[in-house]
Formats: structure tokens, sequence, C-alpha cells
């Protein structure tokens, strides 16, 4: 069964029809149950032959009681923070850990030190000595380490890497490559939300756009970065853009109507609607999903402010410049004013070929032979969730396989960003 990770994309049914008779279900932890790591034990969910949710680690009570009706987990098996899960003897396979960004090291070198194979959510960590320091320790333990870079396992990423590794394109000269944040996404989690300043979680390159500085890396495969040049800065969401007369928060505010990042249109306005998923529920952190709730955490709580008026510092718009072995460059701009959200854009320029492509939410992969002028359109189809499913099956396998290998390749990517 080796040869499954060197396929190319093909539908999570198959590998699922075909594999799960073939291997034995894998018990999880899952270390901060927040989006993120909701997001990954959807699996046990939908493959509960494959994976099992056994432990749950988090500081919300209302979350691990969700989590233990969900997946049924002993009581003994619920804990408030991680340290008190790592103490205990060892009872999973492996462990999710999606906790806050800077809190990735500890428990990631705990959990390693304990056996259990890993699977980190993006970042691997905030500084480059966290980040050796838990690839030394998984390697030390022969535990397997996985980063959650999900964007390398959509069915686009997975054809560019193809027709890269293929020379359909020639020799590749130069990567463009934009990811549009989305005005609204922005101001949710990168001005008001947890990742709004360096000192609470990390810079917004890393926190929001380490998915496409790896996607560069992996298009380009053995290829090491040379050189990398960087700019950036804030830009709009300051006190000195705040209107005259606007309030200190969105529910008492006089020119909330005309504001585009007014917090009762981006989230009461979908609840009343009921529309309840992200990014409401994050605002309604009691774990009580209605109109109160969310009214009452907009007038006390962080996402209720005035977008002029929080304690943000990251950037809203960066570019990256990088030079790789051979002299070919890629460019990476992030931008948050877009209406647009997350369909990334990608033009790659090969000596042979002009390819044009827009990655994940957009499902389509264009390529202009320049001599022939002939035009290849290749229609992929966009699976929801598909990039976090296939990385979890892929660590499934691996953990049955024994594979030990990948944490020091993890490590290329983050480089390219300290």
């Amino acid at each position: 069964m080796s040869s499954i990770f060197t396929l190319n994309y093909t539908s999570m049914q198959f590998w699922t029809n075909n594999t799960e008779e073939e291997v034995r279900c894998v018990s999880v932890l899952v270390v901060g149950a927040g989006s993120r790591g909701s997001c990954y034990t959807s699996y046990a969910t939908c493959f509960p032959k494959l994976m099992k949710v056994v432990g749950v680690a988090d500081p919300r009570a209302c979350v691990r009681e969700e989590h233990r009706k969900l997946h049924n987990i002993d009581e003994d098996k619920l804990f408030e923070n991680w340290a008190d899960a790592a103490e205990v003897e060892k009872f999973a396979d492996a462990v999710i850990i999606a906790t806050p960004d800077r809190l990735h090291k500890d428990p990631a070198v705990a959990f390693a030190r304990k056996g259990y194979h890993m699977l980190l959510e993006k970042p691997m960590a905030v500084t480059p000595e966290d980040c050796r320091e838990i690839v030394s320790v998984c390697k030390e333990n022969g535990v397997i380490l996985s980063v959650g870079h999900v964007m390398r396992y959509h069915r686009v990423s997975k054809k560019i890497k193809e027709l890269i590794d293929s020379g359909a394109i020639g020799d590749v000269v130069h990567i463009q490559h934009m990811e549009p944040v989305g005005y609204w996404h922005f101001a949710h989690s990168f001005v008001r939300g947890n990742w709004r300043n360096e000192k609470e979680s990390t810079f917004s390159l890393l926190a929001k756009s380490c998915h496409d500085i790896d996607l560069i890396c992996y298009w380009l495969g053995k290829k090491r970065c040379l050189k990398v040049s960087s700019f950036g800065s804030l830009s709009h969401f300051t006190k000195e853009n705040k209107p005259k007369d606007a309030g200190s928060r969105c529910l008492d505010c006089s020119v909330e109507e005309t504001c585009p990042y007014s917090a009762k249109k981006l989230y009461l306005e979908r609840a009343e609607k009921g529309m309840f998923g992200w990014p409401v529920a994050v605002v309604c952190s009691n774990g009580v999903y209605d109109i109160e709730s969310l009214t009452d955490a907009l007038k006390t709580g962080p996402y209720g402010r005035c977008i002029y008026d929080c304690d943000n510092d990251v950037v809203s718009n960066q570019v990256v410049n990088m030079e790789f072995e051979g002299g070919l460059t890629a460019a990476f701009t992030m931008m948050a004013f877009t209406n647009s959200l997350g369909v990334r854009s990608t033009t790659i320029y090969g000596s042979k070929v002009n390819g044009k492509s827009v990655v994940l939410n957009l499902i389509f992969l264009l390529l202009l032979l320049l001599a022939s002028g002939h035009m290849y359109l290749y229609h992929l189809k966009y699976d929801t969730m598909k990039g976090e499913y296939f990385l979890i099956l892929f660590n499934t396998l691996a953990i049955n396989l024994n594979m030990k290998g990948g944490p020091k390749v993890k490590l290329k990517s983050m480089k390219s960003m300290k």
C-alpha cells in the first residue's frame, strides 16, 4: 500500500473504499478543539473506520462536552489543558495539535516525547528555533510529524505540481501568486480576531499565508530558495482613519449602516438567516449559538469593536520576492482589500508555456503553449475539506505503515518566512 503516497490526486471515496478494510482505525487526541481542531476531527465522523477521537484537551468546558457527545469520549479523557493530557500514560496513536500559534511548540515537544504521532496545525511554530526543536524531538523519538499545509492536497495544486515535474511547461522561469484575503475576513481574523497582533499570535504572513509560501516551495521541489526580500504595511485599519462620528462599538455607532466592516452586517445578519457556522461560531465563544448570545458577545467581546479602534498591528498587505537555485524567481502578494475571499490566483511562466491557474474555490487550470498557440483547459472538481481530509488520510496510512519520514522537509517553507 505504500504506493498510495505517490499517487496523483484521486477521489477520496475511491481511496477510502479501498483502504478501510486494510488498515486499522487510528485513535487520536485533539489538543485545541476550536475551528481548526474541529475541522480535522470531523474526519472521524465521516470515516469512523479510519479514525476515532478518544480524547480532547481544551480550556472551554462547552467545547469539551460537545466533543464528548459527538465522539463518545470517556470522561477521564477530557482535559482542561494539554499539560494534563501529556502527563497521563499514552492512550492514543496520534495527537492533533490545533492550539493558538504561540502555543504550538511546548505541546508538540511534550507529546512527541510521549511517542504520539502528530498532526500539527500550521504554522509549525512562530520562531525558527521552536521549529527546529520540534523537528529534532520528533526525529529523536521516531514519531511522524505532519504540518497542516492542506493546500498541497487540493486538485489544482496537485495538477500544477504534476505539470511542472513532467516538464509540460518546460523550465519554470517565474511564479506569480496572490492571496486575496477578503476585506471582511481580514477584519474578522486580523483586526478584531485572534491573529490581530504579533504579541498574541504572530505576523500575518506566517499566520495566514504560510500556505502560499509552502505551495511555492512544494511546486519547485528540490530547488532551494537563496534570497528573500519582503515589504508590507498596515493600511487603513488604524485610529487615524476612524470616522468622526463613529462609536466604539458597532451596535451603538451612528455610521454603522455605511461601514463595510459593521459587526451587525458581518455577524448578526448571518445569524438572522440561521448561519451560525464560521465566522459567527467564533464570536459565540460560550458555545450557545443564538441571536441573544451573539448580541451579548458583540456588546462586550472583541468582535463588536469598531474596526478602527482595535489593538491590531499586523500588516494588511505584503509582498514577498524569492530567488531560487537556477535563477528562477517567485513573487507572492497578500492583500486584505479584496472582495474575493481566498481565491488564490497563480501564473507560472515556463520556457514552453504561460500557464494560468486559479487555485481552490475556482476549479480550472489553463495552459497556453507558446510555440504552437494551443490552449489546454483542465476542469478539476473542487471538493470542500478534501485538502484537510487527504492530509489526515496520509497520516492514517503512515501510522499503519510505520513510516517515519517527513519532519526535516517541513522546515523548508518555514525558513523562507523567518
